[in-house]
């Protein structure tokens, strides 16, 4: 069902204002705002993907990623339609730029999939889970009552208010930092300063954070930059885990994947400030275990999906030194 939105303001009788996102689409009406997700009927901007899922699976926590909270668990994850930027090699394309085919839930069925499942938490991910706004306020709210936890796995493009709003009943997110560059970011429909505000925002509210960037050769490879992004995460807390990832070719994006040794020299680059660092789509255990940064104890090895916790205690700390690694919900 169509649902009206909670973030809105009538400018006249046609036309309304979504206050969702920067983006802050004033709409016609009739009109589809940019995610996709928000279309104005006479006056009234509903919500076009309230209940709706494209994906649903059962996931390792390690695949949103998040690899320092609850470390081999396997979690519910969902997705609905739409994206509120316009990556040119995005990896979701068909659910995230089109309006894909879905099939209707209610947060009430979708907590009650996850105890029947056994999953302990939920992730809003594949697509953009900002601009299901509604539907995930609604269920992560049922979800935290029932003592399961909710993950967003987000590009981090929404509005002050509601991100207060949300985070409320939001324990994990993994935040997509596109690139350290205003420009850049306006180039995929999105804004920085934005970004960051909801990266420092979920700190503040002890949300646990970790970031991921994708490293696209031509595109945000400029390491100048990158150590300006490794910097500010720093300046945060530098436990923070970061993912550079590998890129593929995909969409509208065809140049050759990203090379190993490139992601491996910002690895080394990154390693001088944060705690954390990890290279995703590259599949070596070395990158992608967790080591003790004070003792330098093996605590969690990956291999791939496949997770061995070695090295911790029942409270989430290295089981040599006592240092807290991880966050155990």
């Amino acid at each position: 069902m169509d649902k009206t939105a909670l973030y809105f303001s009538t400018l006249d009788k046609e036309r309304v204002k979504c206050e969702l996102c920067p983006h802050n689409c004033v709409l016609d009406n009739g009109q589809v705002g940019l995610c996709l997700a928000r279309k104005n009927e006479d006056g009234v901007l509903l919500t076009l993907n309230y209940g709706l899922i494209t994906s649903i699976a059962i996931d390792p926590i390690e695949k949103k990623p998040l690899f320092h909270l609850n470390p081999g668990e396997q979690i519910l994850s969902v997705g609905t339609f739409g994206c509120n930027m316009k990556c040119p090699f995005c990896q979701n394309w068909e659910i995230s730029q089109e309006i894909a085919p879905t099939r209707r839930i209610t947060p009430e069925q979708l907590v009650s999939i996850a105890v029947s499942r056994k999953s302990r938490g939920i992730a809003y991910t594949y697509n953009e889970p900002f601009i299901w706004f509604e539907f995930v306020l609604d269920t992560s709210r049922i979800a935290a009552r029932e003592g399961i936890y909710n993950v967003l796995v987000t590009n981090g493009m929404i509005s002050e208010e509601p991100l207060h709003l949300l985070l409320q009943s939001i324990h994990a997110m993994n935040v997509d930092l596109k690139a350290f560059d205003e420009q850049l970011y306006k180039k995929l429909a999105g804004d920085l300063e934005t970004v960051k505000r909801t990266i420092k925002l979920a700190v503040e509210n002890s949300v646990h954070v970790e970031v991921t960037t994708l490293i696209v050769p031509g595109f945000n490879d400029d390491e100048n930059m990158l150590e300006k992004e490794f910097q500010w995460l720093a300046s945060l807390d530098k436990s923070i885990p970061l993912h550079l990832t590998r890129y593929f070719p995909s969409y509208k994006y065809n140049v050759p994947a990203t090379p190993v040794e490139i992601l491996v020299k910002f690895y080394n680059l990154a390693k001088k400030y944060l705690d954390f660092v990890y290279l995703g789509n590259v599949w070596d255990q070395n990158y992608e275990s967790t080591f003790c940064p004070s003792c330098g104890t093996l605590v969690v090895k990956r291999v791939g999906y496949q997770v061995q916790v070695v090295g911790l205690d029942e409270e989430g700390r290295c089981a040599k030194c006592r240092r807290r690694i991880v966050r155990i919900l």
